[in-house]
């Protein structure tokens, strides 16, 4: 081959590699959310086949039961907190409020520019996890449950899409985006095995059929 061609060869593969990587960046989304990773399928499995399966019982339920959003680390609340950990280029003032960034949704796949359009997800929803034995903790306990950010239970979404979502288990609500349903079924169990927490017949039917693909 001529150093000629060579040169032109080498050119036009840079050329389609600068192309490919252009699209590859267009198509993706521009933050991605920092759930703490869940356990493996294979783990909650194991975890599901040893929750308890009970009829939830809502009697009681009021939701400043569960204190929230608490102070994490200096002027920055839980919310804020997991509102720079899920965005991209997140700025805050001095407050700890969010004033620019780009944070994606993984339940739908939307983008947003605005803290506003945010909610903070409970993945275990505070209603459901008092059905299921949180009416027997202490508020500290529940407080924690609120609050957590160790295990994969706070995630920022769009807020209108947890609202629908409300306090549904995966019986009767799932993610939109097939793609992160097993990551979703995953964190549920791992949450409620690690708080003790039981399931419910469709619950625990519905976890088993989306784990099973996972």
């Amino acid at each position: 081959m001529s150093k000629f061609y060579a040169r032109r060869r080498l050119s036009v593969l840079a050329a389609l590699s600068g192309l490919i990587a252009s699209v590859a960046l267009f198509n993706a989304p521009t933050a991605s959310a920092a759930l703490p990773t869940p356990v493996s399928g294979a783990t909650a499995r194991s975890y599901l086949a040893q929750l308890t399966v009970a009829t939830e019982d809502r009697t009681g339920y009021d939701r400043d039961l569960f204190p929230h959003w608490i102070t994490q680390s200096g002027a920055c609340n839980t919310r804020e907190t997991v509102l720079k950990r899920d965005g991209s280029g997140v700025v805050t003032d001095s407050s700890c409020a969010a004033t620019s960034g780009s944070w994606y949704s993984v339940y739908d796949g939307a983008t947003w520019t605005a803290a506003s359009d945010l909610d903070i997800d409970h993945l275990v929803p505070l209603a459901e996890a008092w059905d299921s034995g949180a009416d027997s903790w202490t508020t500290s306990r529940r407080q924690s449950f609120a609050n957590d950010l160790t295990r994969p239970q706070l995630i920022a979404v769009t807020d209108n899409v947890n609202q629908a979502k409300g306090d549904q288990d995966p019986a009767t609500w799932m993610p939109s985006r097939t793609a992160y349903r097993c990551t979703y079924v995953r964190a549920w169990v791992q949450v409620k095995y690690y708080y003790g927490l039981s399931v419910d017949s469709a619950e625990k039917s519905a976890l088993t059929n989306y784990l099973s693909g996972c």
